[in-house]
């Protein structure tokens, strides 16, 4: 029982922490905050689709499609626990990042991107959530490949 208070607490912390940290940086951008630098501007678009504005016509719609990859998101990883418990700050910061993303498209009706990379290339406009999704798939795939390469050593596979 208490093992569980802590992988909880662990997960709430993170995905608190993360939700928090993208909606205060966009209620700045909302504010009016802007800046323009040589490599990165900070600015304010309203992305109606996802990555890349893609599916921007389905605007509607997504708010409800990004609920239900959400809700099963979160199903499958109540059903595999082992999986959430080893990653459990990645999908702490996965999932709390996609519910601002989520909360923007109801308040919004389409998610506040502000970040412009502009530096040798012209980059999409993206949010701290989308970088924080961005970590997260990284550390669960690092650690992935760590877990898998240390138990295929220990097993004589490599």
């Amino acid at each position: 029982m208490i093992k569980n208070l802590k992988f909880i607490g662990i997960f709430l912390s993170f995905f608190i922490l993360v939700f928090l940290l993208d909606q205060a940086v966009k209620n700045l951008t909302l504010k009016g905050l802007r800046y323009e630098g040589e490599f990165l501007d900070l600015t304010y678009v309203l992305n109606t689709g996802v990555a890349f504005s893609m599916l921007s016509f389905l605007e509607h719609y997504l708010k409800y499609l990004h609920l239900a990859l959400l809700l099963c998101l979160f199903a499958y990883l109540l059903w595999q626990k082992a999986f959430l418990k080893q990653h459990i700050i990645a999908f702490g910061i996965m999932l709390g990042a996609g519910s601002s993303n989520l909360l923007d498209r109801f308040i919004h009706g389409g998610v506040v991107d502000m970040f412009y990379w502009h530096k040798w290339f012209d980059f999409a406009i993206f949010n701290v959530a989308d970088v924080m999704i961005n970590v997260s798939v990284f550390l669960i795939l690092m650690q992935e490949l760590f877990i898998n390469f240390n138990k295929r050593k220990k097993n004589g596979n490599f």
